[in-house]
């Protein structure tokens, strides 16, 4: 494709749009894990993070041919991304550990999460790229400015408002949920309208709930801990 040509710039613009649509979730992803990193070392794991989860994206887009072929991986994909939604929810700050262990830890959540949900969108660049990995790079180059402004604002609405961690996580949830109904193997489960929906709200409304009770739980144990200190 033509480096200067109409097609060239109408399938960049197509990528771009892409990418911002469907970086919500990274950054909610992004935001959430960099919560339970000191104020100091934050910015740190946005930007690595962010830049860890773009270089996935490349070489996921490049082998996209070969993905196609793996029956169950958006299975697999939706299950896991289900536990990270879990996890960031009723994850508190550690501050037993060393602040190198917070960061890796973190950038790592962001990685494998990032990993697990972000198929739909490699397969949709990787469609409107018709095999021009220019565009698929200068078309993730351009987002990452906007996946880091919009993760630090999850990260700051945290802060201030707690509940945006209960609404992230269910985001993250609803998204794992579409995953699993979108695997081949098992998507014939789902034909049904009333059961493809019931089951999504389903997978939202059992992590939300579990999550907070585990939440409520380990907080109950952290006050009872520091009484009897």
């Amino acid at each position: 494709m033509d480096f200067l040509s109409i097609e060239f710039f109408t399938a960049l613009l197509s990528i771009i749009i892409i990418d911002l649509v469907l970086a919500g979730d990274n950054a909610i992803v992004i935001g959430l894990a960099a919560r339970n990193v000191d104020k100091v070392n934050q910015k740190k794991v946005i930007i690595w993070g962010t830049l860890g989860a773009v270089i996935i994206r490349v070489i996921a887009t490049v082998l996209v041919t070969y993905l196609l072929q793996i029956y169950g991986l958006r299975l697999i994909g939706g299950v896991a991304l289900i536990y990270i939604a879990y996890k960031l929810l009723v994850e508190e700050k550690k501050h037993e550990i060393s602040a190198a262990n917070q960061i890796w830890v973190a950038i790592r959540t962001i990685m494998i999460a990032d990993t697990m949900m972000g198929l739909d969108n490699v397969l949709a660049v990787a469609g409107a790229a018709h095999g021009d990995m220019l565009l698929v790079v200068l078309g993730l180059a351009i987002s990452v400015p906007i996946m880091v402004w919009g993760s630090t604002m999850i990260l700051k609405l945290t802060e201030r408002y707690p509940v945006v961690i209960t609404i992230g996580a269910a985001v993250l949830a609803y998204t794992a949920a579409k995953m699993v109904v979108a695997e081949p193997l098992i998507a014939h489960w789902f034909a049904n309208g009333v059961i493809k929906y019931g089951f999504e709200a389903l997978i939202v409304v059992l992590v939300v709930a579990i999550g907070l009770r585990v939440k409520k739980i380990k907080a109950e144990k952290t006050k009872n801990q520091a009484v009897h200190a």
